[in-house]
């Protein structure tokens, strides 16, 4: 039987362009089925089409860059290490009873180097994203993240982490287990780390869940991801009692990565190919990967306690303190 091809997921601010690419394939269609030459015509059309994708994509609101960041075709965190790297061995397991499928982690071997890689993991489907907790991790999902991160610490191996959730699963059972004691020790522990630590966010950076994993040397963003304190939904909701608002919370949390530049948070911001990461994931994939090189690079420059100190001063530096006269 012969594959069937997945019917592309598409957002409402696209429909414009879908149409446009609608009428382009039917005129080739009847060109094909009638003899007629009509290729001035397309080649007008196609030309027409990648302006009017460029124009969307260049101006997309910060409540847009979170559906292309939700996207269910985005690369995910398996995508990009799958891709990425020469050697990949998964790790299982905190050593406490627990293997969470939301957030996964183990040895890879990129560009010649040995390093750890781990981040949130979200389904591709229904089955699998229940599997995965929609990419939510529970404790030991965070500690299963922190006992590979001091294995790297061990061995001198750079880190390398994947942000892609909406924040750590909120639910009574995860809060039995201490999530929030979970988080909280790794914040602690990821500054004391000795080897080059880089955070990227790949999709949506949601809350403690995605700083639980965010401590780094250099925070990296895909430039139609998002990295927020809270969804614009729960936001919403609890200022203004409507999630119906969540585009007036988008606007106002700061969460685009033009935002964070300016607010001195974000270190770096990696272009995504044109209709975002989905449409060409090796392409993203490989801006990524040598981004990564680059800055672990850089950063295998430094003795381990001048990576603290800066690590320190970074997140010191970030964060205005004013008091109304």
């Amino acid at each position: 039987m012969a594959p069937t091809k997945r019917k592309p997921v598409l957002l409402d601010f696209e429909k414009p362009l879908s149409e446009l690419e609608t009428r382009i394939d039917q005129i080739r269609e009847l060109a094909e089925n009638s003899d007629v030459d009509v290729s001035g015509q397309i080649e007008q059309l196609e030309s027409r089409a990648s302006q009017l994708r460029q124009e969307i994509f260049s101006g997309l609101s910060p409540a847009q860059r979170i559906q292309v960041a939700r996207h269910p075709r985005r690369p995910s965190t398996l995508d990009y290490i799958q891709t990425m790297s020469d050697e990949w061995i998964e790790l299982h397991g905190d050593r406490g009873g627990s293997d969470d499928l939301a957030l996964v982690g183990g040895i890879a071997r990129m560009g010649g180097r040995s390093m750890v890689m781990l981040g949130h993991q979200k389904g591709r489907d229904t089955k699998d994203n229940v599997a995965r907790n929609f990419g939510m991790a529970s404790p030991g999902g965070y500690r299963k993240a922190m006992r590979l991160m001091e294995h790297a610490n061990r061995f001198g191996m750079p880190i390398v982490t994947f942000i892609d959730t909406p924040g750590a699963y909120a639910g009574v059972k995860a809060e039995e287990q201490g999530q929030g004691e979970a988080i909280a020790y790794n914040l602690r522990e990821m500054f004391s780390l000795e080897v080059p630590i880089l955070c990227t966010v790949i999709g949506e950076g949601g809350s403690g869940g995605a700083l639980g994993i965010g401590v780094g040397d250099r925070l990296m963003m895909f430039e139609h991801s998002v990295y927020t304190v809270a969804s614009p939904e729960a936001c919403a909701a609890i200022l203004w009692k409507d999630a119906g608002k969540a585009g007036k919370a988008a606007e106002a949390l700061k969460i685009t990565a033009t935002d964070l530049t300016q607010l001195g948070i974000l270190d770096q911001t990696l272009p995504e190919p044109l209709g975002g990461a989905h449409r060409a994931p090796l392409q993203a994939a490989e801006t990524l990967k040598q981004a990564l090189l680059d800055n672990i690079e850089t950063l295998s420059q430094l003795a381990p306690a001048e990576l603290r100190e800066h690590r320190y001063q970074k997140f010191r530096k970030i964060g205005k303190f004013v008091e109304a006269s």
